[in-house]
This record gives structure tokens, C-alpha cells and sequence, in this order.
């Protein structure tokens, strides 16, 4: 098969993202230039503008560099304006004797180098970068003040006489305008703006005089950059297009599914609507499912708990529960488990609203109880489909408690997630929900509460000494800090100035031995059967959470917030 230019084919299939078919899909006519054909690669989802930028440099023997916050000086070239440097998509970074340094997004545009070189007389030292962040450094420096966002909403939606002339009650002109390719355009960057930061949702929030854009980065929310108050119909449209919800309906709550490729990657969004007093609010919540690890491993099991979790995992039947808010990490610690204990000998079902990811070789059912499909209702069925193992997604009343029990005391291993505090309030819940103590005493044979602290960036950590109330409250004294050293990250470019990087979990695992099972039988309060789980061994949440910050993997603060519900 035979691509157009040649060698721009044997360059972009150096990348193992690219493939022959996607080339032939991608390459348009012979005399189309290689910078409009690596556009499209990249508009169209197959490679991340990052990753065809590695591939161009590797080729070219150039470097890569990324300009956000670039914090140089401007460089004035009499002979070079700021609108030629928009039209070209280059920025001059350095002057040395007489070689320029240049960033430049198309390697390919001899003409426009020479260009540079007959107009300014210099050599040129190339570099990559991408061309959003290219044109940013241009207004920062040439005191343009405009973004990204405001280059691509500068004519959304005006009138001849340059104001905004949008009527929210239009259906055909919203649904018009949200497939304009300005719309799709600024759509299309908050949603890779978020990818790019490994959000895990994106908040569309609207209020009176304003339209927020907010990112769940860590598990904690930031405002972002936001489109104009006046965009929020255009915008909020396009993505319920996208979802394929109804874009006339805004007076009940709507939820969709999304699947893009972005920046190289298949993700899936789901997408929720809900009618507020100044619009609808939406919420996508981001599943890249390529970045997801299901690995026990690398959760942040301390050693002894990991061994002690995986050998609860491989017995033949009981019940395991998982506990913690919403966002703690449940439904992956569950789906790795599974992962752990997934062989062709082994029959498993889930039962989960929503199903969050596919897993290979497990059959997942999503619960749908608008028509009747509710937890108790598939647990009946799925105990007809000879399962050896059985994933509840939450145990959320009475009469699933009871089946699930039932079944770990028929021969299943049942796992599941409860919205309690801690390990040992989840024997209490479960009692209170109208169980037999001698039921769950019998059946059960772990809990395991979790949550998750945000790890500190390790570009930008230092030491620091905490505040006396802190330490009070971890109770931790101060004669213990003087052996170990704790850390706080400052913040950087590559943690986004928030100091942290990515989350790891905290776990506190309670097994449930004889001497439990006596407590349960004797309907103990959660607080005895914990104190006596810590006599056995197990660790706290904040005891766990200590742990990390002696290992400069969190910090005291960010463990107290996690656990200050205890």
C-alpha cells in the first residue's frame, strides 16, 4: 500500500498507535501537505498532538518542549510581527550570537523557515511544541491577552453589529449552533484540557451571571477557564447531541453515554443533566479505561494487608464487603480483585449500577430498575446461572443483604460495598438492616474499609513541620517528628501547581477471626468489635494514613481530610 507523501507514512508509522488502515482512512488527496494530514490525525482521535510531536521529533533529531507557563522574555525580531507568528505557528524563544531558537508546530514548512532565515539573517535552532500552547506564549508575550477559548468564541454566535444574539428558548438555532464547528471546537478543548489533567469528571455548572467550568482533579474540584455566560445554551446543547439525550427537554433530569477517541485514546463519558434555577447543570464523568490499573499491587496495600486480603479473596465462599463514601476507590479495589481471582475455572457475574468498565472474561449486568431490574431481582436470577462468584455493586437494602448471605452460605464468594465509616461498622449496618447475627457471623469473612489520599508530587515535595493542632488531632507528638522527615509538595507545572500528583489508598482491613465472630454473636457495638480488631492487629484508617505520610507518600492534612468523618 502505497501513502502520499511516502515518507510522511513511514514516519507516523513508527508510532505503534498508527496503522496502515488508519492511514489510508486519513490521507486525503496526493497534494494535501503533511501538516493538514497530521491535523486530521489528531481531530480525529487516532494520536495525542503530544504523541505525533515525539514521532516527528524522533524523526527530525528534535527536541520536544512544552511552553505552558513559559516564563521568557520577549523576544522583539524587528522583522518578525506577532501576526506572522500566528500565521506561521512558530515563537521565538532565544537569541544566541546568531542562532535563534525558534518552537515550531510543522516541521514539514521549509518555506516558512527559510522565511525566518532570509527575514532575520539568524540560524535556526528548532524545536517542537504544540500549536495551542505556541499560540498562548504569542499573546502572553505580545501582550495579545487572548486564550485559546477566546480565539475560538471570538465570533461564536455574534450578530452584524458584534454582539451575542442567542435565544435559549430556540431549539433549531441551539441545535444549529452546537454543530457549528466553533461549538465543537471549544466542547472538544474543555474535554481534552480534562483528559490532559487525568480529570475524573467535568462540571458544567450554570448560576445567574455566570457559566463555570469546574475539574475533579485528585478527587477535589478546580475552576478552570469558562466560556461566557451567554455560550451556556450552545454549549450544554452540543454535549447532550453528543449524548444523544433530548436537547428540547430541560425540565427533568437526563443521563447519556459519550464514547470518543482523544489524544490517541478510546474514553467513555457518562453524562448527567439536571434543571437548576439558571439552566441545566451537567456532570461527564471520564472512564479511560486504557489508564485504568487492576492490579492489587498497585493500589498502595501496605505488605501485610495485601497478603492478608488476597488470601481472603481465594477462599471458596463467604462474604467480603468493601466500605467508604462515594469516590473512594471501592469499585476498582473490587474490579482488581476479581481481576486477581479471574481463571477459565471460575464462573463470575456482576451486578452493578452503573457498570463502570468491561471486564474480559466476566459477565457484568447493569441494573435497570425502572423496568423492574433491581439488585434483588438479578441476585435471584444470576443463582440459576451456576456462578462461583458473585459482585453486588452496593448493598443497599434489606432484602439484598439476605441474598447475598445467603449465598455465601450456599457455596458462593460474594463480594460487595456498603457506605460505612469504618471496617467494623459495616457489621453494625447489617444488623440494623434486620440480619440474623448469627447469619452474618457465619458468612462473613472480611471487611475492608478504604479511602483515598492524594499523593504528594514528587517533582516539587520538601520538608516542612506541621501545625501543633494537626498533630494533636492525628495524635502524633512532637518527639516523633524528630526521627522522620514529613513532606508537602510546593507546587510545580507538572502537578499543576496543587502539590499533589495522582491518589493512593488507605486501607483498614478487619478479618473477621473466631474472636470476632463471638462479638457479632454477642451483638456488639462497632466500637468494641474495632477495639479488638486493633488488638488483633489491624490498622486504623488514620494509622494507615500515618504510614503513608512516614513514607512521604501524603501529607497529615491531606489524611485528615479523608478521615475526619471517624
Amino acid at each position: 500500500m502505497t501513502f502520499v507523501p511516502h515518507t510522511l507514512s513511514d514516519i507516523l508509522l513508527a508510532t505503534e498507535k498508527l496503522t496502515p488502515d488508519i492511514l489510508k482512512t486519513v490521507f486525503g488527496d496526493e497534494g494535501d501537505p503533511p501538516k493538514q494530514v497530521c491535523q486530521r490525525l489528531v481531530d480525529m482521535g487516532f494520536i495525542s498532538e503530544e504523541d505525533l510531536l515525539k514521532t516527528l521529533g524522533r524523526h527530525f533529531g528534535i527536541s520536544c518542549i512544552s511552553l505552558k507557563n513559559y516564563s521568557g522574555k520577549t523576544l522583539f525580531i524587528e522583522s518578525l510581527s506577532a501576526k506572522f507568528m500566528k500565521q506561521a505557528k512558530f515563537v521565538p524563544l532565544e537569541l544566541k550570537d546568531t542562532t535563534l531558537s525558534i518552537a515550531i508546530t510543522d516541521p514539514f514548512n521549509d518555506s516558512t523557515l527559510e522565511a525566518i532565515r532570509m527575514s532575520t539573517g539568524y540560524d535556526l535552532e528548532i524545536c517542537l511544541a504544540k500549536e495551542n500552547e505556541i499560540l498562548d506564549t504569542i499573546d502572553r508575550l505580545f501582550s495579545t491577552e487572548t486564550s485559546s477559548m477566546d480565539r475560538i468564541i471570538e465570533n461564536i454566535g455574534k450578530d452584524e453589529k458584534g454582539e451575542f444574539s442567542l435565544e435559549d428558548d430556540n431549539v433549531d438555532h441551539l441545535k444549529d449552533l452546537a454543530s457549528e464547528a466553533p461549538v465543537i471546537r471549544l466542547v472538544n478543548l474543555i474535554i481534552s484540557r480534562a483528559i490532559e489533567l487525568q480529570a475524573s469528571d467535568i462540571h458544567f455548572e450554570p448560576f445567574e451571571g455566570s457559566f463555570k467550568v469546574r475539574y475533579r482533579i485528585d478527587g477535589i474540584l478546580h475552576d478552570m477557564e469558562s466560556p461566557p455566560k451567554s455560550l451556556q445554551a450552545a454549549v450544554i446543547s452540543r454535549i447532550k447531541i453528543m449524548s444523544k439525550l433530548n436537547i428540547a427537554e430541560r425540565r427533568l433530569p437526563q443521563d447519556g453515554r459519550i464514547m470518543l477517541r482523544v489524544m490517541g485514546k478510546e474514553i467513555d463519558f457518562r453524562v448527567s443533566t439536571i434543571p437548576t434555577l439558571f439552566g441545566e447543570s451537567v456532570v461527564m464523568r471520564i472512564l479511560d479505561r486504557e489508564s485504568i490499573i487492576l492490579d492489587l499491587e498497585h493500589l498502595g496495600f501496605p505488605r501485610d494487608s495485601l497478603a492478608c486480603f488476597e488470601d481472603l479473596i481465594m477462599r471458596p465462599y463467604g462474604i467480603i464487603l468493601v466500605t467508604g463514601p462515594t469516590g473512594s476507590g471501592k469499585t476498582t479495589t473490587l474490579y482488581s480483585a476479581l481481576n486477581k481471582i479471574n481463571s477459565p475455572d471460575k464462573k463470575i457475574i456482576t451486578v452493578e449500577d452503573p457498570v463502570e468498565y468491561q471486564l474480559h472474561g466476566i459477565n457484568q449486568i447493569h441494573v435497570k430498575p425502572a423496568i423492574g431490574l433491581t439488585f434483588a431481582h438479578c441476585l435471584r436470577s444470576i443463582l440459576r446461572q451456576d456462578p462461583d462468584v458473585i459482585m453486588i455493586g452496593e448493598i443497599r437494602d434489606a432484602e439484598t443483604a439476605e441474598i447475598a448471605i445467603h449465598a455465601a452460605l450456599t457455596g458462593h464468594l460474594v463480594f460487595s460495598t456498603l457506605h460505612t465509616n469504618d471496617a467494623a461498622g459495616a457489621i453494625t449496618r447489617l444488623l440494623e438492616m434486620g440480619m440474623e447475627n448469627y447469619l452474618i457471623s457465619s458468612s462473613m469473612l472480611g471487611i475492608m474499609a478504604q479511602r483515598l489520599v492524594r499523593v504528594v508530587c514528587p517533582h516539587c515535595q520538601e520538608e516542612y513541620l506541621p501545625d501543633l493542632g494537626m498533630l494533636q488531632e492525628m495524635e502524633i507528638t512532637s518527639e516523633a517528628l524528630r526521627t522522620i522527615r514529613v513532606v508537602k509538595g510546593t507546587g510545580c507545572e507538572i502537578c499543576a501547581h496543587t502539590g499533589y500528583k495522582g491518589r493512593s489508598g488507605i486501607y483498614e482491613l478487619l478479618p473477621v477471626s473466631d474472636e470476632i465472630r463471638q462479638l457479632i454473636l454477642s451483638r456488639a457495638d462497632s466500637k468494641t468489635i474495632k477495639e479488638k480488631g486493633r488488638s488483633l492487629g489491624m490498622k486504623t484508617l488514620r494509622e494507615a494514613g500515618w504510614s503513608k505520610v512516614q513514607n512521604h507518600i501524603t501529607t497529615i492534612s491531606e489524611v485528615l481530610r479523608v478521615t475526619q468523618v471517624e
